[in-house]
């Protein structure tokens, strides 16, 4: 992934959100102005640097920026907390050392303690996934809620969202959800750009989805730690659920996302037949095979 291309291109696009107005600025120029959002004189006054030296860092050479020049960009182009983080992120590669820059991240295994957990959380959905959103492991319930994208050996989430024409029908809020999806995956790019199958994953969505590609170039980023998705199950019709996201610290590029609803709602109610028909499912299938996905 080129780096110098990834900051050229979130800067400006931050750039291009912000009107005048919203920041503050008399808007000189009027119907005359010819860039949709700030102009570069406009961003290095608001963040109390140069013209030249703003120039240079959005054309891609964040080399031997400080972490106050980083914050007073942050404030002028008003990031939020995801994007303040994803230009910190682009920053630390662009004065990382070789060595650091070509270090793979590695994810492994499972430990079987994580395994005990999934295995202990009975009542609501649990799913553990890695940062190339591979589903590595998840709980009966899990397992059930996401039977479709369960449907493969290996499953990943942004293959099944892009690729899988079920998708559409399985997320109701399929637009919204891709857009979280890619954002989060921006996030995980900025963190990890020289990681070779992130890179691969993010080329093959590319190549084989025009929804991804015009995602992907809108730089957005977000965390993906807490919402509501709403899901029309193959079996219990459509449930609005409210999601956790944990970082497993001891093993980092490892997420688990639990999932719970309402009480007293038509989602619980459904939730719980699911539950129901995930048991029945268990008692035809072993535990072991059923609950435990490599990736």
């Amino acid at each position: 992934m080129d780096t110098r291309s990834e900051v050229r291109e979130f800067l400006t696009s931050r750039r291009d959100r912000i009107t005048p107005d919203q920041a503050g600025l008399p808007a000189f120029g009027g119907a005359q102005r010819r860039v949709p959002g700030l102009r570069r004189e406009e961003v290095s006054l608001l963040a109390g640097v140069s013209v030249d030296y703003y120039t240079r860092l959005e054309r891609g050479d964040l080399s031997g920026v400080s972490d106050g020049v980083l914050d007073a960009l942050a404030r002028a182009l008003q990031l939020d907390e995801a994007e303040t983080a994803h230009l910190f992120d682009l920053a630390r590669t662009a004065n990382a050392s070789p060595v650091v820059r070509t270090a793979r991240k590695k994810t492994g295994t499972l430990r079987p303690s994580i395994l005990r957990l999934l295995d202990a959380m009975t009542e609501a959905p649990a799913i553990v996934r890695n940062n190339y959103f591979d589903y590595l492991a998840a709980n009966a319930l899990g397992r059930a809620l996401y039977s479709p994208v369960f449907t493969v050996p290996a499953p990943n989430s942004a293959r099944f969202a892009f690729l899988d024409p079920t998708a559409k029908e399985f997320y109701p809020e399929w637009e919204r959800n891709t857009q979280e999806l890619v954002a989060a995956m921006r996030g995980e790019a900025g963190r990890n750009p020289f990681d070779r199958k992130l890179t691969d994953l993010v080329g093959e969505l590319s190549t084989r989805s025009e929804r991804f590609r015009t995602l992907w170039a809108a730089h957005n980023v977000r965390f993906h730690r807490s919402g509501v998705k709403k899901i029309n199950h193959p079996i219990v019709g459509e449930m609005e659920l409210t999601y956790e996201a944990f970082e497993l610290p001891a093993d980092p590029g490892l997420q688990m996302s639990t999932y719970t609803t309402e009480p007293g709602s038509a989602s619980e109610e459904k939730l719980r037949m699911l539950a129901s028909w995930a048991a029945t499912d268990a008692a035809a299938t072993p535990a072991a095979a059923a609950e435990r996905t490599e990736a």
